[in-house]
């Protein structure tokens, strides 16, 4: 998946309003069988089932096949999904992250994530955003009314602001997790950015020879 910092992203918004949207919605199962590692190829099949019909055309619809979303996301437009609650339910598949990785999402703002989804995102530089429900709820209606509007998830701050009726909360996240979003580090990242720490370390600390 692509890694770009995370600083301030603003963004106009598609609300996918599905409880407990598993996993299976997000990817269905027949594509975790590829080898390919292709952000494309998974992006394609975002949501797939809910926006193809069985002879593949657009259901007309959902709401990522309707004028006001079906534009690909790029910087400022589509990168933040609304979700509904206990988003990322069901099975543990990491293939459900590299969809909406590469679709081109960068948040998802829910109020409820399940665990091990939350996790597999924010491994594939997607920033899961948990809000109250009556947040979640106010930005649903913002988007109705104005489906232009914009949400600024402001990350070093940890903030996420519907810029319709100027109203915040405060989201946490893991500290770990931020500094790499900011730096655009993995875990292999981040290990060599403390090379020279590690090895000062290890050459201050020598093996125990009785081990």
């Amino acid at each position: 998946m692509a890694k770009e910092k995370f600083n301030i992203i603003q963004s106009t918004c598609i609300p996918i309003q599905i409880d407990n949207c598993n996993t299976d919605l997000i990817i269905p199962a027949r594509y975790l069988a590829s080898t390919t590692r292709d952000p494309k190829f998974f992006g394609d099949a975002f949501m797939h089932d809910l926006r193809y019909d069985a002879d593949g055309k657009p259901v007309a619809d959902f709401v990522m096949n309707q004028p006001a979303f079906s534009e690909a996301p790029r910087q400022g437009v589509h990168e933040i999904i609304v979700g509904g609650q206990n988003w990322g339910s069901g099975s543990s598949r990491e293939h459900a992250a590299w969809a909406i990785a590469g679709y081109g999402v960068r948040v998802v703002i829910s109020s409820s994530f399940a665990d091990i989804h939350r996790n597999n995102l924010l491994n594939c530089f997607v920033l899961p955003v948990i809000v109250s429900p009556e947040f979640q709820q106010e930005l649903f209606a913002s988007i109705a009314a104005d489906p232009q509007m914009q949400v600024k998830v402001d990350v070093p701050n940890q903030t996420v602001t519907n810029l319709a009726t100027g109203n915040s909360e405060h989201f946490d996240i893991n500290s770990y997790k931020k500094y790499c979003l900011m730096n655009a580090y993995d875990d292999i990242d981040f290990l060599l950015s403390n090379k020279d720490k590690i090895e000062t370390f290890e050459g201050t600390h020598p093996l125990n020879p009785s081990l």
